[in-house]
Protein backbone atom coordinates (compact mmCIF):
# COMPACT_ATOMS: atom_id res chain seq x y z
CA UNK A 1 0.00 0.00 0.00
CA UNK A 2 1.30 3.36 -0.52
CA UNK A 3 1.57 6.18 1.80
CA UNK A 4 -1.17 8.19 2.97
CA UNK A 5 -0.74 11.84 1.89
CA UNK A 6 -2.60 14.77 2.68
CA UNK A 7 -1.85 17.24 -0.44
CA UNK A 8 -3.36 17.83 -3.57
CA UNK A 9 -5.90 15.17 -5.22
CA UNK A 10 -4.81 13.02 -2.94
CA UNK A 11 -6.77 14.69 -0.06
CA UNK A 12 -9.88 13.94 -1.77
CA UNK A 13 -8.98 10.26 -1.25
CA UNK A 14 -7.74 10.45 2.92
CA UNK A 15 -9.92 9.37 5.55
CA UNK A 16 -10.93 12.32 7.75
CA UNK A 17 -10.47 15.33 5.39
CA UNK A 18 -12.49 17.88 4.55
CA UNK A 19 -12.59 16.82 0.93
CA UNK A 20 -12.78 12.68 1.58
CA UNK A 21 -16.48 13.72 3.92
CA UNK A 22 -16.93 15.65 0.51
CA UNK A 23 -16.68 13.70 -2.21
CA UNK A 24 -18.53 10.74 -0.41
CA UNK A 25 -21.41 12.81 0.60
CA UNK A 26 -21.00 13.60 -3.66
CA UNK A 27 -21.26 9.92 -4.55
CA UNK A 28 -23.58 9.00 -2.39
CA UNK A 29 -26.02 11.46 -3.69
CA UNK A 30 -24.94 10.54 -7.60
CA UNK A 31 -25.67 6.77 -6.96
CA UNK A 32 -29.41 8.00 -5.23
CA UNK A 33 -30.27 9.95 -8.27
CA UNK A 34 -28.68 6.93 -10.27
CA UNK A 35 -31.38 4.28 -9.58
CA UNK A 36 -34.85 6.30 -9.03
CA UNK A 37 -36.33 4.78 -12.04
CA UNK A 38 -35.62 1.45 -10.38
CA UNK A 39 -40.13 0.47 -9.69
CA UNK A 40 -41.57 -1.72 -12.18
CA UNK A 41 -45.53 -1.53 -12.33
CA UNK A 42 -45.80 -3.72 -9.19
CA UNK A 43 -42.95 -2.03 -7.00
CA UNK A 44 -40.12 -4.66 -7.75
CA UNK A 45 -37.16 -3.57 -9.00
CA UNK A 46 -36.08 -3.46 -12.66
CA UNK A 47 -32.76 -4.44 -13.45
CA UNK A 48 -31.32 -1.34 -14.40
CA UNK A 49 -29.07 -0.27 -17.61
CA UNK A 50 -25.81 1.41 -17.83
CA UNK A 51 -27.78 4.53 -17.97
CA UNK A 52 -29.74 3.60 -15.25
CA UNK A 53 -32.52 2.65 -17.36
CA UNK A 54 -35.30 -0.34 -16.67
CA UNK A 55 -33.62 -3.88 -18.24
CA UNK A 56 -37.36 -4.81 -18.54
CA UNK A 57 -36.68 -8.17 -20.33
CA UNK A 58 -34.89 -9.28 -17.60
CA UNK A 59 -36.74 -11.24 -14.26
CA UNK A 60 -37.56 -8.68 -11.09
CA UNK A 61 -35.45 -9.96 -8.32
CA UNK A 62 -36.34 -9.95 -4.81
CA UNK A 63 -32.99 -9.39 -3.00
CA UNK A 64 -32.34 -6.30 -5.41
CA UNK A 65 -36.24 -4.61 -4.55
CA UNK A 66 -34.98 -4.90 -0.61
CA UNK A 67 -31.86 -3.74 -1.47
CA UNK A 68 -33.62 -0.45 -3.07
CA UNK A 69 -35.92 -0.34 -0.23
CA UNK A 70 -33.12 -0.23 1.90
CA UNK A 71 -30.55 2.22 0.02
CA UNK A 72 -33.61 4.65 -0.34
CA UNK A 73 -34.81 4.10 3.38
CA UNK A 74 -30.68 5.50 3.59
CA UNK A 75 -32.11 8.35 1.22
CA UNK A 76 -34.11 9.39 3.28
CA UNK A 77 -31.89 9.90 6.56
CA UNK A 78 -30.39 11.85 4.04
CA UNK A 79 -32.87 14.18 2.66
CA UNK A 80 -32.94 12.69 -0.91
CA UNK A 81 -36.39 13.89 -2.84
CA UNK A 82 -38.61 11.69 -2.97
CA UNK A 83 -37.29 8.39 -1.18
CA UNK A 84 -40.34 7.45 0.70
CA UNK A 85 -42.46 6.96 -2.23
CA UNK A 86 -39.71 4.79 -3.97
CA UNK A 87 -39.48 3.13 -0.59
CA UNK A 88 -43.57 2.45 -0.75
CA UNK A 89 -42.72 1.23 -4.33
CA UNK A 90 -40.76 -1.57 -3.09
CA UNK A 91 -42.86 -2.29 -0.08
CA UNK A 92 -45.67 -2.62 -2.29
CA UNK A 93 -44.19 -5.56 -4.41
CA UNK A 94 -43.01 -7.36 -0.96
CA UNK A 95 -46.72 -7.08 0.39
CA UNK A 96 -47.75 -8.45 -3.36
CA UNK A 97 -46.38 -9.52 -6.43
CA UNK A 98 -43.00 -10.76 -4.82
CA UNK A 99 -44.99 -12.59 -1.99
CA UNK A 100 -46.18 -16.20 -2.32
CA UNK A 101 -49.33 -15.78 -1.30
CA UNK A 102 -50.22 -19.58 -1.08
CA UNK A 103 -46.98 -21.85 0.36
CA UNK A 104 -45.84 -18.99 2.32
CA UNK A 105 -42.13 -16.70 1.88
CA UNK A 106 -40.82 -14.69 -0.98
CA UNK A 107 -39.84 -15.69 -4.53
CA UNK A 108 -36.40 -15.36 -5.17
CA UNK A 109 -37.30 -13.69 -8.47
CA UNK A 110 -40.61 -13.43 -10.48
CA UNK A 111 -40.98 -13.41 -14.33
CA UNK A 112 -42.36 -11.08 -16.65
CA UNK A 113 -45.13 -12.87 -16.29
CA UNK A 114 -45.77 -13.21 -12.56
CA UNK A 115 -44.94 -16.48 -12.22
CA UNK A 116 -41.70 -17.18 -9.73
CA UNK A 117 -38.57 -18.69 -10.36
CA UNK A 118 -37.86 -21.64 -9.01
CA UNK A 119 -36.41 -22.75 -5.53
CA UNK A 120 -36.64 -20.18 -2.52
CA UNK A 121 -33.35 -19.20 -1.33
CA UNK A 122 -32.15 -18.00 2.38
CA UNK A 123 -30.19 -15.01 0.30
CA UNK A 124 -33.75 -13.59 -0.85
CA UNK A 125 -35.48 -14.16 2.76
CA UNK A 126 -32.62 -12.41 4.49
CA UNK A 127 -32.77 -8.97 2.54
CA UNK A 128 -36.59 -9.38 3.34
CA UNK A 129 -35.64 -8.72 6.91
CA UNK A 130 -33.15 -5.75 5.79
CA UNK A 131 -35.60 -3.96 3.88
CA UNK A 132 -38.40 -4.39 6.32
CA UNK A 133 -36.17 -3.32 9.33
CA UNK A 134 -34.66 -0.27 7.35
CA UNK A 135 -38.60 0.44 6.42
CA UNK A 136 -39.42 0.11 10.07
CA UNK A 137 -36.69 2.54 10.71
CA UNK A 138 -38.24 4.58 8.51
CA UNK A 139 -41.74 4.64 9.77
CA UNK A 140 -43.39 3.55 6.75
CA UNK A 141 -46.96 1.96 7.00
CA UNK A 142 -47.26 -1.65 7.40
CA UNK A 143 -43.39 -2.13 8.05
CA UNK A 144 -43.40 -3.72 11.15
CA UNK A 145 -46.31 -6.63 9.76
CA UNK A 146 -43.67 -7.21 6.80
CA UNK A 147 -41.01 -7.28 9.69
CA UNK A 148 -42.92 -10.13 11.84
CA UNK A 149 -44.16 -11.93 8.80
CA UNK A 150 -40.36 -12.21 7.26
CA UNK A 151 -38.70 -13.61 10.39
CA UNK A 152 -41.60 -16.12 11.03
CA UNK A 153 -40.96 -17.36 7.63
CA UNK A 154 -37.27 -17.03 8.44
CA UNK A 155 -37.49 -19.12 12.10
CA UNK A 156 -39.83 -21.81 10.36
CA UNK A 157 -37.41 -22.77 7.46
CA UNK A 158 -34.03 -20.69 7.14
CA UNK A 159 -33.21 -20.62 11.18
CA UNK A 160 -31.57 -24.18 12.19
CA UNK A 161 -31.56 -23.26 16.58
CA UNK A 162 -29.57 -26.54 16.77
CA UNK A 163 -26.75 -25.57 14.49
CA UNK A 164 -26.76 -21.45 15.15
CA UNK A 165 -26.85 -21.35 11.02
CA UNK A 166 -29.26 -20.93 8.63
CA UNK A 167 -30.08 -23.25 5.51
CA UNK A 168 -30.12 -22.32 2.59
CA UNK A 169 -32.29 -23.58 -0.45
CA UNK A 170 -36.03 -25.09 -0.16
CA UNK A 171 -38.51 -26.35 -3.35
CA UNK A 172 -41.18 -23.77 -3.79
CA UNK A 173 -43.78 -25.27 -1.57
CA UNK A 174 -40.94 -25.44 1.46
CA UNK A 175 -41.15 -29.33 1.09
CA UNK A 176 -38.11 -30.46 -0.02
CA UNK A 177 -35.07 -29.23 1.30
CA UNK A 178 -31.34 -28.80 -0.62
CA UNK A 179 -28.67 -30.20 0.87
CA UNK A 180 -26.28 -27.33 0.28
CA UNK A 181 -25.54 -24.91 2.50
CA UNK A 182 -23.79 -22.27 2.25
CA UNK A 183 -21.73 -18.97 4.13
CA UNK A 184 -23.41 -16.11 1.46
CA UNK A 185 -26.34 -16.75 2.77
CA UNK A 186 -25.43 -17.12 6.46
CA UNK A 187 -23.43 -13.40 5.93
CA UNK A 188 -26.57 -11.72 4.50
CA UNK A 189 -28.41 -13.20 7.55
CA UNK A 190 -25.87 -11.58 9.88
CA UNK A 191 -25.92 -8.60 8.29
CA UNK A 192 -29.86 -8.66 8.81
CA UNK A 193 -30.24 -10.04 11.76
CA UNK A 194 -27.92 -7.05 13.07
CA UNK A 195 -29.95 -4.71 11.86
CA UNK A 196 -33.30 -6.02 13.26
CA UNK A 197 -31.47 -6.19 16.34
CA UNK A 198 -30.52 -2.47 16.37
CA UNK A 199 -33.77 -1.19 15.09
CA UNK A 200 -36.06 -3.27 17.42
CA UNK A 201 -33.93 -3.56 20.42
CA UNK A 202 -34.91 -7.52 19.95
CA UNK A 203 -31.49 -9.14 21.29
CA UNK A 204 -32.02 -12.44 20.49
CA UNK A 205 -31.14 -11.80 16.69
CA UNK A 206 -27.61 -10.29 18.07
CA UNK A 207 -26.95 -13.26 20.09
CA UNK A 208 -27.91 -14.98 16.48
CA UNK A 209 -25.84 -13.24 14.68
CA UNK A 210 -22.57 -14.48 16.93
CA UNK A 211 -23.45 -17.70 16.44
CA UNK A 212 -22.87 -17.79 12.80
CA UNK A 213 -19.77 -15.88 13.55
CA UNK A 214 -18.24 -18.29 15.93
CA UNK A 215 -18.67 -21.03 13.15
CA UNK A 216 -17.43 -18.45 10.87
CA UNK A 217 -14.34 -17.51 12.40
CA UNK A 218 -13.58 -20.82 13.69
CA UNK A 219 -13.98 -22.21 10.01
CA UNK A 220 -11.63 -18.97 8.60
CA UNK A 221 -8.89 -19.87 11.15
CA UNK A 222 -8.81 -23.58 9.83
CA UNK A 223 -7.80 -22.48 6.88
CA UNK A 224 -4.94 -19.82 6.95
CA UNK A 225 -7.99 -17.61 6.61
CA UNK A 226 -9.52 -18.26 3.54
CA UNK A 227 -12.92 -18.77 4.36
CA UNK A 228 -14.35 -22.26 2.75
CA UNK A 229 -17.80 -20.46 1.19
CA UNK A 230 -19.60 -24.20 0.50
CA UNK A 231 -20.42 -26.79 2.66
CA UNK A 232 -22.46 -30.16 2.82
CA UNK A 233 -25.72 -30.86 4.67
CA UNK A 234 -24.04 -31.82 7.87
CA UNK A 235 -21.55 -28.39 7.42
CA UNK A 236 -18.34 -29.94 6.07
CA UNK A 237 -16.64 -27.84 3.97
CA UNK A 238 -16.98 -28.21 0.15
CA UNK A 239 -13.33 -27.20 -1.54
CA UNK A 240 -14.35 -28.11 -4.90
CA UNK A 241 -17.52 -26.71 -5.11
CA UNK A 242 -17.91 -25.49 -8.78
CA UNK A 243 -14.22 -25.84 -9.60
CA UNK A 244 -15.87 -26.18 -13.64
CA UNK A 245 -18.04 -23.18 -13.01
CA UNK A 246 -15.40 -20.45 -11.35
CA UNK A 247 -17.16 -17.62 -11.77
CA UNK A 248 -20.48 -18.46 -10.41
CA UNK A 249 -22.47 -15.86 -9.72
CA UNK A 250 -23.57 -16.73 -5.87
CA UNK A 251 -21.52 -19.71 -5.85
CA UNK A 252 -17.71 -19.73 -7.27
CA UNK A 253 -15.30 -21.63 -6.91
CA UNK A 254 -12.40 -21.36 -4.25
CA UNK A 255 -12.16 -18.09 -1.74
CA UNK A 256 -13.70 -15.16 -2.20
CA UNK A 257 -11.65 -12.24 -1.14
CA UNK A 258 -14.35 -10.06 -1.11
CA UNK A 259 -16.42 -12.17 1.19
CA UNK A 260 -13.38 -12.43 3.75
CA UNK A 261 -13.42 -8.14 3.47
CA UNK A 262 -17.28 -8.24 4.06
CA UNK A 263 -17.14 -10.87 6.64
CA UNK A 264 -14.37 -8.75 8.82
CA UNK A 265 -16.41 -5.65 9.05
CA UNK A 266 -19.56 -7.67 10.33
CA UNK A 267 -17.35 -9.81 12.73
CA UNK A 268 -16.39 -6.11 13.86
CA UNK A 269 -19.96 -4.81 14.15
CA UNK A 270 -21.22 -7.62 16.05
CA UNK A 271 -18.23 -7.51 18.65
CA UNK A 272 -18.55 -4.11 19.24
CA UNK A 273 -22.34 -3.86 19.85
CA UNK A 274 -22.11 -7.35 21.74
CA UNK A 275 -19.26 -6.28 24.04
CA UNK A 276 -19.59 -2.24 24.46
CA UNK A 277 -16.51 -1.14 26.48
CA UNK A 278 -15.12 -4.63 26.88
CA UNK A 279 -12.01 -4.48 24.82
CA UNK A 280 -10.84 -7.85 26.43
CA UNK A 281 -13.68 -9.16 24.83
CA UNK A 282 -14.13 -7.82 21.68
CA UNK A 283 -10.40 -7.74 20.92
CA UNK A 284 -9.92 -11.08 19.83
CA UNK A 285 -12.85 -10.55 17.34
CA UNK A 286 -11.39 -8.26 15.80
CA UNK A 287 -7.85 -9.72 15.65
CA UNK A 288 -9.87 -12.33 13.76
CA UNK A 289 -11.13 -9.70 11.49
CA UNK A 290 -8.15 -8.11 10.58
CA UNK A 291 -6.55 -11.82 9.82
CA UNK A 292 -9.53 -12.00 7.10
CA UNK A 293 -9.16 -8.83 5.57
CA UNK A 294 -5.29 -9.28 5.52
CA UNK A 295 -5.06 -12.24 3.90
CA UNK A 296 -8.37 -11.01 1.66
CA UNK A 297 -6.02 -7.95 0.56
CA UNK A 298 -3.08 -10.09 0.39
CA UNK A 299 -4.30 -12.71 -1.76
CA UNK A 300 -6.62 -10.64 -3.81
CA UNK A 301 -5.52 -6.76 -4.25
CA UNK A 302 -3.08 -5.82 -7.22
CA UNK A 303 -1.72 -9.34 -7.24
CA UNK A 304 -1.78 -9.48 -10.84
CA UNK A 305 -0.06 -6.69 -12.96
CA UNK A 306 -3.11 -4.61 -12.76
CA UNK A 307 -4.81 -2.64 -9.59
CA UNK A 308 -7.86 -4.26 -8.04
CA UNK A 309 -9.01 -7.15 -5.99
CA UNK A 310 -9.61 -10.66 -7.62
CA UNK A 311 -13.09 -12.15 -7.98
CA UNK A 312 -11.59 -15.83 -6.68
CA UNK A 313 -8.95 -17.30 -5.61
CA UNK A 314 -7.79 -21.17 -4.88
CA UNK A 315 -6.53 -22.73 -1.56
CA UNK A 316 -3.17 -21.22 -1.49
CA UNK A 317 -4.27 -17.89 -2.98
CA UNK A 318 -3.73 -18.18 -6.69
CA UNK A 319 -5.79 -16.08 -8.41
CA UNK A 320 -8.60 -18.41 -10.66
CA UNK A 321 -11.21 -15.78 -11.64
CA UNK A 322 -9.10 -12.48 -12.29
CA UNK A 323 -12.41 -9.97 -12.64
CA UNK A 324 -12.98 -6.85 -10.36
CA UNK A 325 -16.49 -7.08 -9.20
CA UNK A 326 -17.95 -3.31 -8.02
CA UNK A 327 -19.04 -4.55 -4.59
CA UNK A 328 -15.52 -6.36 -3.76
CA UNK A 329 -14.73 -2.62 -4.07
CA UNK A 330 -17.10 -1.37 -2.04
CA UNK A 331 -16.53 -3.60 1.07
CA UNK A 332 -13.08 -2.89 1.18
CA UNK A 333 -13.81 0.81 1.29
CA UNK A 334 -16.21 0.14 4.39
CA UNK A 335 -13.80 -2.82 5.86
CA UNK A 336 -10.65 -0.51 5.60
CA UNK A 337 -12.39 2.21 7.16
CA UNK A 338 -13.82 0.58 10.30
CA UNK A 339 -10.45 -1.55 10.67
CA UNK A 340 -8.89 1.95 10.98
CA UNK A 341 -11.39 3.48 13.42
CA UNK A 342 -11.46 0.63 15.72
CA UNK A 343 -7.68 -0.35 15.63
CA UNK A 344 -5.86 3.02 14.58
CA UNK A 345 -3.52 1.41 12.69
CA UNK A 346 -2.75 3.82 9.89
CA UNK A 347 -2.19 0.69 7.34
CA UNK A 348 -5.96 0.47 7.08
CA UNK A 349 -6.21 4.05 6.13
CA UNK A 350 -3.62 3.60 3.55
CA UNK A 351 -5.76 0.73 1.84
CA UNK A 352 -8.98 3.05 2.08
CA UNK A 353 -6.96 5.85 0.64
CA UNK A 354 -5.76 4.15 -2.33
CA UNK A 355 -9.46 1.48 -2.86
CA UNK A 356 -10.97 5.43 -3.28
CA UNK A 357 -8.35 6.40 -6.03
CA UNK A 358 -8.87 3.15 -8.12
CA UNK A 359 -12.77 3.89 -7.96
CA UNK A 360 -12.22 7.34 -8.79
CA UNK A 361 -9.90 6.50 -11.40
CA UNK A 362 -11.24 2.88 -12.94
CA UNK A 363 -14.40 1.75 -11.76
CA UNK A 364 -16.71 4.95 -11.09
CA UNK A 365 -18.75 5.70 -14.29
CA UNK A 366 -18.47 9.46 -14.91
CA UNK A 367 -20.56 9.47 -17.96
CA UNK A 368 -24.01 7.82 -16.61
CA UNK A 369 -23.01 7.58 -12.75
CA UNK A 370 -22.77 4.76 -10.69
CA UNK A 371 -20.18 1.97 -10.65
CA UNK A 372 -19.24 -0.64 -13.63
CA UNK A 373 -19.97 -3.37 -12.04
CA UNK A 374 -17.18 -5.60 -13.16
CA UNK A 375 -14.02 -5.16 -14.81
CA UNK A 376 -11.51 -7.40 -16.26
CA UNK A 377 -7.90 -8.26 -15.66
CA UNK A 378 -7.00 -5.10 -17.13
CA UNK A 379 -10.00 -3.21 -15.87
CA UNK A 380 -11.91 -3.14 -18.93
CA UNK A 381 -15.86 -3.08 -19.15
CA UNK A 382 -16.67 -6.95 -18.52
CA UNK A 383 -20.67 -8.29 -18.34
CA UNK A 384 -20.35 -12.07 -18.45
CA UNK A 385 -21.34 -12.11 -14.32
CA UNK A 386 -22.73 -8.82 -13.59
CA UNK A 387 -24.14 -6.62 -17.00
CA UNK A 388 -25.57 -3.52 -16.87
CA UNK A 389 -26.08 -1.87 -13.01
CA UNK A 390 -28.26 -3.34 -11.19
CA UNK A 391 -28.50 -1.61 -8.06
CA UNK A 392 -26.42 0.72 -5.76
CA UNK A 393 -26.74 -0.89 -2.55
CA UNK A 394 -23.31 -1.98 -1.86
CA UNK A 395 -21.96 1.23 -3.12
CA UNK A 396 -24.26 3.51 -1.24
CA UNK A 397 -23.40 1.60 2.09
CA UNK A 398 -19.71 2.56 1.12
CA UNK A 399 -20.16 6.02 0.63
CA UNK A 400 -21.31 6.51 4.38
CA UNK A 401 -19.92 3.62 6.73
CA UNK A 402 -16.62 5.33 6.91
CA UNK A 403 -17.97 8.42 8.87
CA UNK A 404 -20.60 5.86 10.63
CA UNK A 405 -20.36 4.40 14.47
CA UNK A 406 -18.82 0.97 13.22
CA UNK A 407 -20.84 -0.72 16.14
CA UNK A 408 -24.20 0.14 14.81
CA UNK A 409 -26.03 -1.08 11.55
CA UNK A 410 -25.68 1.22 8.57
CA UNK A 411 -29.40 2.45 7.74
CA UNK A 412 -29.38 2.74 11.89
CA UNK A 413 -26.38 4.66 12.27
CA UNK A 414 -26.83 7.46 9.49
CA UNK A 415 -31.04 7.59 10.95
CA UNK A 416 -29.18 8.50 14.56
CA UNK A 417 -26.76 10.73 12.93
CA UNK A 418 -29.05 13.18 10.85
CA UNK A 419 -31.81 12.84 13.37
CA UNK A 420 -30.15 14.64 16.23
Amino acid sequence: MCDVTTTGESMKFTIDTKENKLYLEELAQELLKFAVHFPSPGGSAYYLHDDGSPWVEKTLDNYETCRMIHSYCIGSFLGFPNSLELVAAGLKSLNGEMEDKVNGGWYTSIYADGTGVPNKLCYAHAFVILAASSALLAGMDGARELFDRAVAVFDKYYWDEEEGLSRDTWNDDFTVLDPYRGINSNMHTVEAFLAAADVTGEEKYRVRAGRIINHVVKWAEGNNWRLPEHYTSDWVPDLECNRDKPDDQFKPYGATPGHGIEWARLITQWALSTYPEQPEKYGPYVEAAEKLFNRAVKDGWNVDGARGIVYTTDWNGTPVVHDRMQWTLAEGINTSAVLYRVTGKTEYAASYHDFLKYLEEEVRDHQYGNWIHQLDQHNHKLETVWPGKPDIYHALQSMLIPYCDPSVSVAVAVHNKTTK
